[in-house]
């Protein structure tokens, strides 16, 4: 439905390819794995899981990508340096794709863009994420380890305000290019429902700014409604995930961080049919220019 006047940054990745005009490229689409309960997982520090079917889980969604077009990635998110090391040797052995680094401890994430530079990993690492609270050592790491793709997270405590989010990519994108990250994709970061709006806003107002491709986690908004379970039970709650991790598409955005992996198999179809009906807009201009 929207059309960029601002000329659209494209990026290619490890061979793939995220960025541009709606219904231009189609949606990249990352599960996580490994995260905390994740029952994949034995051993959650020393990282310790279930290599089958963490295999059936990737080779699941590399099917459903196979047949929708969208890119599938994985998003590694680890609790300490060992487990990210072992996760990062899994992943990366599965395919030649990129692959997202994820976790609460920076430290974590620096041992992990060390190893990814010592084994030759680094082109594929989008390092998730970079933050107002990202320190010194941070940039310098990503700096010092050749890492070129990030996720700019717009983080802000003016939660509902979309141009919050919009100055804080003024603020941070110069930091990290000068940190020779090459390949800007932003975070219109989602915390619950409510924001989930001034989200989608900012993903129209910071592609047309700055060109720059836009997604967001926002499964966050369900994971983090308490009692919607209670109110309208199992199913409800898969409905609602649904609709909250499709939204930015709709708005425009470039990538989604759908969540758990195992959701693949209602997020693949449904992203699907966002790209599809764009993808025919823009060919018969059936757009709103912004």
């Amino acid at each position: 439905m929207f059309s960029f006047k601002t000329d659209q940054k494209t990026y290619e990745i490890a061979g793939t390819r995220v960025g541009g005009q709606p219904g231009e490229i189609p949606t990249v689409l990352v599960g996580s794995m490994f995260y905390t309960k994740h029952k994949i997982v034995t051993d959650e520090r020393a990282g310790k899981f279930d290599r089958d079917a963490a295999e059936a889980l990737v080779r699941k969604q590399e099917e459903l990508g196979e047949k929708t077009r969208n890119p599938a990635l994985i998003d590694i998110v680890a609790s300490s340096s060992e487990s990210i090391l072992r996760y990062i040797d899994f992943v990366a052995g599965m395919n030649e794709k990129p692959f997202f680094i994820d976790s609460a401890s920076a430290d974590v994430k620096i041992a992990a863009i060390e190893y990814a530079k010592e084994i030759g990993l680094e082109k594929r690492i989008v390092y998730n994420s970079v933050s107002i609270e990202t320190k010194d050592n941070e940039y310098a790491a990503l700096k010092a380890n050749g890492i070129e793709s990030a996720i700019l997270l717009s983080f802000t405590r003016d939660i509902m305000s979309s141009r919050a989010r919009a100055e804080t990519v003024d603020k941070l994108a110069p930091k990290m290019e000068e940190s020779g990250i090459k390949n800007i994709l932003v975070d219109t970061f989602v915390m619950d429902v409510p924001s989930l709006t001034p989200s989608g806003r900012a993903t129209i107002e910071i592609k047309k700014k700055t060109g720059y491709p836009c997604g967001t986690a926002a499964h966050n908004a369900i994971s983090t409604w308490k009692g919607l379970k209670n109110m309208l039970g199992k199913e409800g709650v898969r409905s609602a995930d649904i609709v909250a991790n499709i939204m930015p598409a709709i708005f425009g955005a470039d990538f989604l961080l759908y969540g758990p992996v195992e959701n693949c198999e209602s997020v693949f179809p449904a992203a699907f049919t966002i790209d599809t009906t764009y993808r025919y807009a823009a060919r018969m201009k059936e757009t709103i220019d912004v």
